[in-house]
């Protein structure tokens, strides 16, 4: 896309300025003369030889243009008799540089993959291969219209980037040259159009031809079109050719009508000299051998064209292609020849209506119409990106393992292996596979993963664990892999399989090598006769390895090449069905554990290789009984144990039986066991032996965390293929509808399991949600409908109106209708508006019968108004009245393509979004027909779209991308792209695609077939409405209790953990039911949409549990509405039935987890209310308008960001190797009551951006707790000082806010919590710490309590008005209080049992207090609460009573800060005062009511400060403490004596540039908040401030070491008024002032001796001064009107690249152009070297952060110069000023905004938008991303001694210390000095 610059078009003679030869060339015979036809002055270009003849923009080969417009205009006229050549110098995306050549030298078309060569043939008569015509002696101006964007794509596949240059060479006169992104028509001037209304864009004045009064334009100039349907649009309506049938389709193509003429025949035309081209067209993929193309030429011919006399003329076929004939009264006429049929894109539109009536081709056409259609490709590329996948297993449920450090799990899910992060959540990918994984292996460090495929040959791949890059693929001799085992180094992967005979296979590898560039050598492999079950590597000796299989136990060893096995002598024991080994620490030394089916355990001495003890297993108990306890040799069926995995004091065992059993490895009794859904099919211990994994052949995959005895499920998945799916809006469901027999609802925003419906006996089919409801509607093989109410988890009622199986079941988006179809052809209406839905009619032999069920079978209109299937018959589509069933078309599929030689059948249907209004049909010869549904006719067709027949697709809802199932895979088209449109296929499925949909919200989509992909839209998309409608409350119950049909069951899914031994008994204790709900809000990161909500039912007789559940862990709410709960029982028993499917509610709505001893449910029951008070146990989260932000600055408002954090960042922690965050500077003074310190243990934090700094007063050392994803608003610290709450808001990657929970001695991350939508305005914790209070600000308005010890959501209520602050009573912790608009509220918390009650007292404040509005509060002495106001009066309030008895004038401004202990209160405003009060006797005066006087209350201490106060924490005493202002300054106060010292010292605005001293020990920021600050590199403290009030500080440039002694050090400062502003740094004063620039600068620089100042503007001047004399001597304008983004100065040798002087600088604007300089200032001289220029990035940031472009000169050569923002693509390119080319190109996944090079190793530090800093290792290629940042990373600077870098996001610096060898490096590495 051009600059706004290029647009509406560029003269580009004029912006070079040709004439005066600086920025262009000319040789030879070029002059200026006056030409008398256009009456203007015009450069003629002659001489017999062309190629020393020309004009040149620009001046050398190595500049460039970096013209963008796709049409180049050249208005030339060749000269009689003589020959000419125009060469184009074009750019492709990919930086391709091809040449493109016109001239009527050539005889032929020629192409290279480099060159293009056009013939342009004046002479009439003569082919194209007799003769190189001369132009004639009456050759005419001719305005050459070049379509360099279609030239590229037709000739070459290529897509077009920008034109480099141009070359004129004789013989010609040329006018000018113009590029555009606008197709105009030469012959229609601006009055023309605007008179005629002609849909073209008329020439522009100065491009237009001069044309006699009353004549034609086509009289004397011609028009030529290159390729010809590149102009959309001609100056008359479009006349169509009537060609027979059988007429070849280049004969039916559009012809252009002549322009207006008076007509004496009304049949007889004349044609316009507009000359249309065709050339060849290229298919989307090179083919590997080029084929010959057409020949194409452009000829001019003088001679007279008949007249038509007839329309029957007009039909007549073309015999070479399209002509267009000038005919005039001269007879001068203007022609195209295409001796070969060619063709180019068309409109798509076109093609369909032609096609319609015939579609019959010859072999060739049906070629080129296959190659009219080949696909572009369309941005961004690629347009998705893989975010989540359900499913786990697919092949083999047993591959799970533990990553090292125990925080993720590695498992397979069919084709794909996913990484799961325990905590957050998170998953990442690796892709490649093309088949279901087989086996997994990882080594001991966690670097290396190996995996192999099921499809026979077993192919593996080798993979870096941390990049996900694969490392090395190879095919196994092994036909079939079904297990990989590494050593523990990862130097050796052993694997088993079958060969292709059947026999067992032992296969070594050694991978050594393969991380360094290798490849993976065969050691050594070898048939054995023995059955192995499992195989393991020893991880004490890597040459040996065990197995075991039926009967036997083998002991391996590599040695010499070979593998050898030797027996282990079984005895009795060898009739075994052994399948699971593990080797485990004995005391004296290694052990070898097997287990097997039978339940024995044998202990086996691998040295000895014989059994030392043998055990057997048995279950010793009925249901109900105590816990197992371990027989030996027993009778009776033991324990099927299926897996086992050894620590250094557990052995892990899973067995058939559902359970996971830990035991001590003396086998004595159960330590602790977890009951399951399916059997166990693997176990593994986490490397720590805190937690055990352990998976099911049901598809379940979770850990058992063993300190606390806790199961958290991670992933549920269908075990049998996903048939279709359906999605839900307002609560963000997903239903899917498996072969498996379930139906099962998932949260999209979390990826887990919310309900499961089972039905044994029949197969459910089809699923739909209600719009407006929250139900689900089901269809089922048996033909019945069954509608289920979410809420209620029971079925509302069942429909049997079909016979067959259901296909098709589609609700209409209104709500109101709901639509069925089975296979025996019938078609049911129902009305579902009210409950329960009732049928209205059925219609019979209506649908296609023996259809299979298909998500697309039945669709609905977008405007409830139509119902398309397909029927009566599988060839028939049907569009029906949605409303009446009224037929109103029925289009007939297999006659649409007359030219098959078999019938078309339809097989899935889509309504587009209307208007207009299409019905997309996908037939079953793999095309896709967009029909017209008003007409039926085509509109639109993409033939050859699918290998197969596509069975699903859908249309974004702003229809620009339509997306198709195909096979495995899907494809993403460009829908709005008529000709040729684009699309994308991407992989990672193993089965068929069954189905595809987009997400309610349209920024993801759903594939769903062997599993449940979730894909990221990277392009943009339209947004759901605001005004989407949404249920009022919802409710998700936590216990339930329902009368349901005696042939219904339903259940609540758990897990059931069991207590051990009795000497456990205590340390276990009563287990309370987790949930995965709590799993998910507070370990992996990710929110809740919406929180779970109590029912008002009494709890659930759950059948598989003692007693009702206890302690549930998800979050609940309970609207005002609702009344007291009354618990009813129902009368039945729940029974199952066969014959219906059973409903599973997981617990809380949000998953499962391990359930210990049973208790009595949360209570919500409701007692009388006393006086006054009000209902506030928990209110819900009805939908809310938000409020207006109130005005006060107490209330907490996030900064503005101009880029949020994207959800494809994937960034490395900041404490990795390499990188270390060392320092943070700065205060985030923006945030609220978000600095905390603890006076008795020292501690002391505060926040900045999204980091938590923890900071030792003492040494100054700093410790920084990262994982907010955003700014953080707020603080809280426990009583006990063990526990610190920090709140963050949501973003682009979170729907709600984070609230971690912090352990303060160690520095962990305990648990994530998540509740409010949009910020979190305030947190206390209670005087006991129990309880967390979390306060929402404006937009959120929700109170919530949270319990400590659980970290569950005990009660949330939705406020009426926005609250400002919120506090415990410190002597009580059942109350609390709150502050806001006119009024405090009071809130009681009662807890009877586990009941909850809170209850709520609004108490409005009095008018004689004077106070509107209540920003801050705290509790004194009992019972007094102090509240400030936002008119700067305090108010103390009689807490107990309620009332306010006194108040007094505090302050002139708003208080947003109040503290008390004992006597002492501190307040704190808006107006920088912080006040300190004695209110020693307050307390005496609540006695006297209102008769209370304020004469008591005096002011001891006042103290101003350079902000507005936000936070405030001080000592008991209140003689000392820590006060935080909006400037970004902390102070620590010491109120004895009456100072003030500054702690912490921040830039409260946008810092805009880091620079050093030139000894490293100093450094300087600059900022829009006008001050420029200067701090010691050691202790990161602020020495120095200039502060220039009402101005912002731009850019910043420290003086070089040459510029003198250290006492002469300089700053030179840009700011936005103009002015150059030097300060000193010994004497801390203004040296001088300089003027240079009338706007602001953006750009400032020394030279190398620092003699001189350069200085750039945003107007694009340089302006070259000396700081001596302040004077301005030079002001360069090459970048006149693009901001200068970047000034650098460096040394080079004397006369090096051609030129004098010493200096060599170069300066970049944001237009992407780059100049460098020589200079030798001495002397005032100053020349250009090299110019470098490339068209903007075709994707640009959002308008408020425009690109830059960066440069810098290499550190480590000084002949490269490092460039970023240079080219279309995201990149850093090297450029070499001796060779004037890019030499290097590092890709990168964003647009860089900041870029250093260290001065010491070869390392490139890149700041992006989306939060990321990113370090580059140019010599070995090693990347790795670092977060940290909340907002743009803006700058990034190395340190001169290259030890640490800086970077900045906004106004927050965090410095960074490079590490390891890198560093080493950096210290022995030299380069060129900067300047």
């Amino acid at each position: 896309m051009a600059k706004v610059w290029q647009h509406p078009f560029l003269n580009v003679f004029r912006h070079f300025k040709v004439g005066e030869w600086k920025r262009s060339a000319k040789e030879g015979d070029v002059a200026p003369v006056t030409d008398k036809t256009l009456k203007c002055t015009v450069y003629r270009v002659r001489g017999s030889v062309s190629a020393g003849n020309y004009i040149q923009l620009p001046k050398t080969s190595t500049q460039s243009l970096g013209l963008t417009g796709r049409y180049l205009y050249v208005l030339f006229r060749p000269l009689p008799a003589k020959h000419f050549v125009i060469h184009l110098d074009v750019a492709t995306e990919d930086s391709q540089v091809i040449r493109v050549s016109f001239s009527n030298l050539f005889k032929e078309f020629k192409s290279t993959a480099t060159w293009l060569q056009f013939p342009f043939i004046c002479e009439a008569g003569l082919s194209v291969k007799e003769l190189a015509s001369v132009a004639p002696s009456g050759a005419r101006w001719t305005c050459l219209q070049l379509d360099l964007h279609d030239i590229l794509l037709v000739y070459l596949n290529r897509r077009y980037g920008h034109l480099k240059s141009v070359k004129l060479c004789a013989s010609l006169l040329v006018k000018s040259l113009y590029t555009s992104d606008l197709c105009f028509d030469p012959a229609v001037t601006m009055a023309e159009a605007q008179r005629a209304k002609l849909p073209v864009t008329p020439v522009p004045r100065e491009m237009a031809f001069p044309v006699p009064k009353g004549e034609s334009w086509y009289d004397h100039y011609v028009h030529i079109r290159f390729p010809s349907d590149s102009s959309k649009a001609s100056p008359e309506p479009v006349r169509k050719s009537c060609s027979p049938p059988e007429a070849d389709f280049l004969g039916r193509m559009l012809q252009v009508l002549p322009h207006p003429v008076a007509f004496s025949n009304p049949f007889q035309d004349t044609l316009p000299s507009m000359v249309q081209m065709f050339g060849p067209t290229a298919s989307c993929q090179a083919p590997s051998v080029p084929e010959p193309l057409p020949e194409v030429s452009l000829f001019c011919e003088r001679s007279e064209v008949p007249s038509t006399n007839g329309p029957s003329d007009r039909s007549q076929e073309r015999s070479a292609g399209p002509e267009v004939t000038d005919k005039h009264a001269a007879g001068n006429g203007v022609h195209v020849s295409a001796p070969k049929p060619t063709m180019v894109p068309v409109a798509l539109e076109d093609v369909a209506v032609h096609e319609l009536s015939d579609r019959k081709q010859n072999g060739q056409e049906m070629a080129l119409d296959k190659n009219l259609f080949q696909p572009r490709t369309f941005l961004p590329d690629p347009i998705l990106r893989l975010k989540g996948v359900i499913g786990f297993g697919g092949h083999s449920t047993k591959w799970a393992l533990w990553t090292k450090d125990g925080a993720a799990v590695v498992y397979p899910c069919h084709a794909v292996i996913v990484v799961l992060h325990i905590d957050t959540r998170e998953q990442r990918f690796f892709l490649g596979h093309t088949d279901k994984v087989s086996a997994l292996a990882l080594d001991g460090s966690s670097l290396l993963l190996a995996s192999a495929q099921a499809r026979p040959p077993s192919m593996l791949r080798l993979w870096d664990f941390h990049t996900g890059e694969c490392l090395s693929l190879f095919r196994s001799p092994v036909h079939v892999l079904c297990s990989l085992s590494f050593s523990n180094s990862g130097a050796l992967l052993c694997g088993v399989g079958k060969d292709r005979h059947g026999r067992t296979m032992v296969v070594a590898w050694g991978t050594a090598q393969v991380g360094r560039g290798g490849a993976a050598a065969l050691l050594a492999k070898v048939h054995t006769r023995v059955d192995i079950q499992a195989f393991e590597v020893a991880l004490f000796d890597e040459t040996r390895m065990a197995s075991c299989g039926q009967g036997s136990v083998q002991l391996w060893r590599l040695r010499g090449g070979q593998l050898r096995s030797c027996p282990v002598d079984l005895g009795e024991h060898r009739v075994l069905e052994l399948t699971d080994l593990a080797f485990g620490r004995a005391q004296d030394g290694h052990m070898l554990y097997v287990c097997g089916r039978s339940g024995h355990i044998l202990e086996i001495d691998h040295q000895r290789m014989a059994v030392r003890h043998a055990r057997r297993l048995l279950p010793s108990r009925s249901p109900g009984g105590p816990l197992s306890q371990k027989q030996t040799f027993s009778s009776g069926p033991g324990i099927c144990i299926s897996s086992l995995s050894v620590s250094q004091a557990l052995c892990a065992m899973g067995s058939e039986d559902g359970y996971l059993r830990l035991w001590p490895l003396d086998f004595s009794s159960v330590l602790l066991e977890a009951e399951h859904e399916g059997p166990v099919t693997s176990v593994c211990i986490s490397p720590d032996g805190q937690r055990v994994l352990s998976t099911t052949s049901s598809g379940h995959l979770g850990f058992l965390d063993i300190p606390s005895q806790e199961y958290s499920m991670l992933v549920r998945s269908h075990t049998a293929p996903v048939l279709a799916l359906a999605t839900e809006g307002s609560r963000g469901q997903l239903a899917t509808v498996s072969q498996d027999h379930t139906v099962r609802v998932w949260d999209l925003a979390t990826l887990q399991q919310l309900y499961d419906l089972r039905s044994p006996e029949e197969a459910p089919c089809t699923i739909a949600f209600h719009p407006m409801r929250p139900a689900l509607f089901c269809g089922f093989s048996s033909g019945a409908v069954r509608s289920f109410s979410l809420e209620a988890a029971e079925v509302l009622v069942e429909h049997r109106c079909h016979r067959g199986p259901v296909t098709g079941l589609a609700a209409s988006p209104d709500g109101s209708l709901l639509f069925s179809s089975c296979s025996w052809g019938t078609l049911a209406q129902y009305h579902c508006a009210s409950t329960p839905c009732r049928v209205l009619r059925v219609a019979a032999n209506v649908v296609c019968r023996d259809a299979h069920p298909t998500p697309n079978a039945l669709v609905v209109s977008g405007d409830s108004r139509l119902l398309a299937f397909v029927g009566p018959s599988r060839h028939v589509v049907t569009v029906m009245n949605a409303a009446s069933l009224e037929e109103l078309l029925q289009i007939d599929v297999g006659a649409l393509d007359l030219a098959s030689s078999r019938l078309d059948s339809a097989v899935a249907v889509c309504f587009g979004p209307g208007p207009p209004g299409h019905l997309l049909v996908s037939t079953s010869s793999k095309t896709v027909t967009v029909l017209d549904t008003t007409s039926g006719r085509v509109v639109r067709e993409l033939p050859g779209v699918h290998p197969v027949a596509c069975p699903s697709l859908a249309l974004s809802r702003d229809a620009r991308f339509l997306l198709m199932a195909t096979d495995r895979a899907i494809k993403v088209w460009d829908y709005p792209t008529k000709a040729c449109p684009g699309c994308q296929v991407y992989i990672g499925h193993s089965e068929p695609v069954h189905a595809v949909a987009f997400t309610p919200d349209q920024q993801q989509l759903l594939s769903v077939g062997d599993a449940i992909f979730l894909w990221d839209i990277l392009g943009p998309l339209e947004r759901s409405p605001p005004g989407r409608q949404v249920p009022a409350l919802e409710l998700h119950p936590l216990a339930f209790s329902y009368t349901l049909p005696s042939d219904l069951s339903l259940s609540l899914q758990c897990q059931r953990l069991t207590r051990g031994t009795p000497d456990l008994q205590d340390y276990l204790g009563g287990l309370d039911a987790k949930q995965l709900e709590d799993t998910v809000s507070g370990a992996n990161g990710l929110p809740r949409q919406q929180v779970p909500e109590p029912s008002p039912a009494s709890p659930l007789q759950l059948g598989i549990c003692a007693g009702p559940l206890k302690g549930d862990g998800g979050a609940f709410s309970l609207s005002d509405e609702e009344g007291p709960s009354e618990e009813s029982h129902s009368p039945e028993g729940l029974h199952q039935a066969s014959s219906l499917p059973m409903l599973v509610k997981e617990a809380s709505g949000a998953g499962d987890g391990v359930w210990g001893s049973p208790g009595a449910p949360w209570g919500l029951s409701m007692g009388p209310h006393p006086h006054n008070w009000s209902s506030a146990r928990s209110i819900g989260r009805a939908q809310v308008h938000p409020s207006a932000r109130p005005d006060c600055y107490r209330h907490f408002l996030a900064r503005h960001k101009t880029s949020p954090l994207v959800r494809s960042a994937s960034v490395s922690d900041a404490s990795v190797e390499r990188l270390l965050l060392k320092a943070v500077v700065g205060y985030n003074g923006n945030g609220r009551a978000n600095v905390v310190w603890k006076p008795d243990t020292g501690f002391f934090a505060y926040t900045c951006g999204c980091l938590v700094v923890v900071e030792d007063l003492h040494s100054g050392t700093q410790q920084h707790w990262l994982g907010h994803p955003e700014e953080i608003s707020t603080l809280a610290l426990s009583h006990d000082a063990q526990v610190l709450a920090s709140a963050s808001g949501c973003s682009g990657t979170t729907s709600r806010c984070h609230i971690r929970i912090w352990n303060v001695p160690g520095g962990s991350c305990r648990h994530l919590i998540s509740y409010h939508s949009t910020a979190v305005q305030a947190l206390a914790f209670s005087p006991d710490d129990k309880l967390l209070v979390t306060l929402g600000d404006y937009g959120d308005r929700t109170l919530a309590l949270w319990s400590m010890a659980t970290h569950e959501l005990l009660s949330s209520t939705r406020l009426p008005a926005p609250v400002h602050g919120v506090a415990f009573n410190p002597r009580d912790a059942g109350e609390l209080a709150c502050v806001g608009q006119g009024a405090v509220t009071l809130w009681l918390l009662q807890q009877r049992g586990t009941s909850l009650r809170l209850q709520a007292r609004r108490e409005p404040i009095p008018e004689e207090v004077g106070a509107g509005e209540l920003t801050s509060l705290c509790f004194g002495a009992a019972p007094l609460l102090y509240c400030g106001s936002n008119t700067g009066r305090v108010c103390v309030w009689d807490a107990s009573a309620g009332r306010c008895f006194l108040a007094w004038d505090a302050d002139d401004g708003e208080i947003g800060v109040l503290l008390c202990s004992g006597a002492r209160l501190l307040s704190g405003s808006n107006t920088r005062r912080l006040r300190l009060w004695a209110v020693g006797a307050v307390p005496e005066l609540r006695c006297k009511g209102s008769r209370a006087r304020s004469s008591s209350v005096l002011m001891e201490r006042e103290l101003t400060l350079d902000g507005a106060v936000v936070s405030a924490v001080f000592h008991d005493s209140m003689d000392m403490g820590v006060v935080g202002t909006t400037a970004g300054t902390l102070w620590y106060i010491s109120w004895a004596e009456g100072t003030s010292t500054r702690l912490i010292s921040g830039h409260r605005s946008k810092v805009n540039e880091v620079v050093f001293s030139p000894s490293a020990s100093h450094w300087a920021t600059c900022s829009d908040d006008g001050s420029v600050r200067v701090w010691s590199l050691a202790s990161m403290e602020l020495l120095i401030q200039f502060q220039v009030l009402n101005q912002s500080c731009l850019c910043l440039a420290w003086s070089p070491p040459s510029c003198g002694s250290p006492e002469q050090q300089q700053v030179v400062a840009g700011y936005s008024d103009g002015t150059l502003r030097v300060f000193s740094i010994a004497r801390i004063a203004m040296q001088l002032k300089m003027h240079p620039h009338q706007a602001a600068l953006t750009a400032v620089a020394y030279s190398a001796d620092g003699q001189i100042i350069l200085s750039g503007d945003k107007d694009g001047l340089v302006a070259v001064s000396r700081p001596r004399t302040g004077m301005t001597f030079r002001v360069l304008s090459d970048h006149r009107g693009a901001l200068i983004s970047t000034i650098q100065s460096t040394n080079k040798e004397y006369g090096d690249f051609g030129a004098q002087g010493a200096d060599l600088w170069l300066a970049a604007s944001s237009d992407q152009r780059i100049s460098i300089w020589a200079a030798d200032w001495p002397r005032g001289h100053c020349e250009l070297v090299d110019w470098l220029s490339s068209p903007s990035p075709t994707l640009t940031e959002v308008a408020s952060h425009p690109l830059p472009c960066l440069v810098a000169f290499c550190p480590w050569d000084g002949a490269l110069l490092v460039c970023a923002g240079l080219g279309v693509h995201p990149e850093v390119a090297f450029y070499n000023l001796h060779q004037k080319q890019m030499v290097e190109r590092i890709p990168l996944p964003f647009y860089a905004v900041s870029l250093s090079l260290s001065p010491g190793a070869h390392l490139v530090a890149i700041g992006f938008a989306e939060h990321v800093l990113r370090l580059v290792d140019c010599e070995s290629g090693a990347v790795r991303d670092f977060a940290g940042h909340d907002d743009v990373v803006q700058l990034c600077r190395f340190a001169p001694s290259a030890r640490l870098l800086f970077s900045v996001a906004h106004s927050d610096i965090l410095v960074w210390e490079v590490t390891g060898h890198w560093a080493s490096r950096g210290a022995s590495s030299s380069g060129p000095p900067l300047g």
